[in-house]
């Protein structure tokens, strides 16, 4: 496997009410990851909440991932951020603390242009020094990245892949054939939205950047060795176990869900940052169901 191949495990990051990393808890969650044998890490993903961190909190992630994890498994960094020269930042911070590379997403206030999210990423790649995955992630950023731009960037040093949405038409091998038309070759293009995972991967996909990965990879593990041998059966036998829970990602935002799945596993009770509300207790009774499901 490569950087941005296979499983990219997506942990929470584990805050008190202040916005303060509890390191000690974000290690426990690293282990487990590290010790089901996923591909890679992604830290300060959508999932882990990067943009309620402040700088120095993201820094203390970073360094707590890496000295926990060292090399046993390839820790992917997000660094996004408003202020370009603030991503740059984060950027360093990772290579810094030793990680093996950064995920960026377009962040935004006021609506950006295709030449401006050119320029930022190329800003925040030679920053970083680090191979980049670029993030489409429209759902969040409201950005969503033309072909066009997808070739420009990829063509770029060091900006190496893409975390691509779900097609809407749920054409896999066609966005598949076309992306890979318009880049070069060992560009690799990955996908988000767990639901659509399995389909992505016998599509012929790269990666899957996990989301419940982060929490339960030993079984997002086993839909990904599955998918990738192309063994259809099997992956989809697997994928419909996990259907309860997609369902409830799709219902209530896989952030949300998340915390609860992490609070019903014991691995930690912690609150998602406000104003994100947690599940109540009717919802949360769904997600114990969904997670007997996968038992």
């Amino acid at each position: 496997m490569t950087l941005f191949s296979g499983l990219s495990a997506f942990t929470i990051t584990p805050t008190d009410a202040a916005g303060h990393v509890d390191t000690e808890t974000l290690g426990r969650l690293l282990d487990r990851i590290t010790r089901a044998g996923a591909d890679s890490i992604g830290l300060l993903g959508s999932t882990g909440g990067y943009a309620f961190l402040s700088r120095d909190e993201r820094r203390r992630a970073v360094d707590t991932a890496m000295q926990r994890v060292g090399d046993r498994v390839p820790v992917i960094v997000g660094v996004g951020a408003l202020r370009t020269d603030e991503a740059e930042a984060l950027a360093r911070d990772a290579k810094a603390a030793g990680a093996n590379g950064l995920l960026l997403a377009p962040m935004s206030y006021t609506p950006l242009t295709e030449e401006e999210v050119f320029q930022h990423m190329a800003s925040v790649a030679a920053a970083g020094e680090l191979p980049l995955c670029i993030y489409n992630n429209p759902g969040t950023t409201r950005f969503v990245f033309s072909d066009d731009l997808i070739a420009r960037l990829a063509k770029l040093p060091l900006i190496d892949a893409i975390k691509m949405p779900l097609p809407a038409d749920g054409d896999f091998r066609g966005e598949l054939a076309r992306l890979r038309a318009l880049t070069p070759e060992g560009f690799f293009i990955g996908y988000s939205g767990d639901w659509g995972a399995g389909q992505s991967l016998l599509s012929g996909g790269d990666a899957w950047y996990s989301v419940v990965g982060g929490l339960l990879p030993a079984e997002a593990l086993a839909l990904t060795r599955a998918a990738m041998a192309g063994d259809r059966a099997e992956a989809e036998r697997i994928d419909a176990t996990f259907e309860p829970l997609w369902a409830l990602f799709k219902q209530f935002g896989s952030f949300r869900v998340m915390f609860a799945i992490a609070e019903l596993l014991d691995l930690c009770r912690v609150l998602p940052p406000r104003p994100v509300l947690p599940l109540g207790a009717e919802d949360r009774l769904r997600v114990k169901a969904a997670l007997e499901n996968l038992q």
